[in-house]
């Protein structure tokens, strides 16, 4: 009996290294995209009222563990059963990204031209529940396309792996991602009050002092900068995914470095993507605009 319980630990303790070790040639090969997630979920969790922040990234949270639970079974699932719809699956999710990069990009140089929306009023500016939601839906939706990325690309790294490592690898991949990505994006996020609580009590010219104002100083700088990468990165891990799911773009323009490359190919279907819903859009409009033309001079 002790020999056979002693061999039981053996097996365990092999296990655990097998899977220590795929897990960091998995988290390894998903550095890239992890940083990606980083960037654009930074950028859509922020731009609340202070006291809403923590309450929404944490709700955020929740929906992205959601997305590791259903994703993580499906995804090995179908790499058993069905393999050939991962490619499938990874391209459609890539179109949703390239759009969303693409629709961000339009509202950008939109509002140059036009100039930019008149501002709400303090009441309703970033507090509404309504749009709150819309928010965390959007971010928990943009979640779920990157963590498929983020799980496949986990997958794709212990292929060679007996079963219950790739069960093991690809979960405490997904777990690290949601709870890393989050936990930085918090850091992030309270910045500012961290600044705050260093300038109480201290004198203008410590070092306490100019930790603080710099952190209050670039939380908005870094925010700026976040939603410029984040809107990069959703375009880049679109052509990536394009540019290794599709034959024909495999090696489209050999002489050009493989992020421009694929940076473009997220943009022009993007673009593309984004041009057909205005389309639609545009179709749409006439017939809700003579509704309020049959109503006008009602005593006639």
């Amino acid at each position: 009996m002790p020999s056979g319980f002693f061999a039981v630990l053996d097996d365990i303790a092999a296990l655990m290294d097998d899977v220590a070790l795929a897990t960091k040639v998995a988290t390894r090969k998903t550095a890239g995209i992890l940083g990606d997630d980083l960037a654009v979920n930074a950028e859509k969790a922020t731009g609340f009222l202070a006291d809403r922040e923590l309450p929404i990234l944490w709700a955020i949270t929740k929906g992205s563990l959601i997305n590791k639970l259903i994703i993580v079974p499906v995804a090995l699932l179908l790499n058993a059963l069905l393999p050939v719809s991962i490619p499938i699956i990874l391209t459609l999710g890539g179109c949703y990204l390239a759009y969303e990069g693409a629709e961000k990009i339009i509202h950008y140089f939109a509002a140059k031209k036009h100039g930019p929306a008149p501002a709400a009023p303090p009441a309703q500016a970033g507090t509404g529940p309504d749009l709150e939601k819309e928010k965390v839906k959007s971010a928990i939706t943009t979640d779920f396309i990157l963590s498929v990325e983020i799980v496949i690309i986990a997958l794709g790294a212990v292929t060679e792996e007996d079963r219950i490592t790739q069960i093991v690898t690809v979960s405490v991949v997904a777990l690290l991602a949601t709870v890393g990505v989050y936990g930085l994006v918090a850091l992030i996020v309270r910045m500012d009050d961290a600044g705050r609580a260093l300038l109480n009590g201290a004198t203008p010219d410590s070092i306490r002092s100019l930790i603080g104002r710099g952190l209050v100083n670039a939380l908005p700088l870094i925010i700026r900068l976040l939603g410029v990468v984040g809107t990069l990165a959703l375009l880049l891990v679109a052509g990536g995914i394009f540019a290794h799911n599709i034959p024909f773009l495999h090696g489209l323009l050999p002489g050009v470095p493989a992020t421009l490359t694929e940076f473009g190919l997220g943009l022009v279907v993007g673009l593309l993507l984004a041009g057909v819903m205005m389309g639609f859009q545009a179709l749409r409009k006439p017939k809700n605009s003579q509704q309020p033309a049959t109503r006008v001079e009602p005593g006639a």
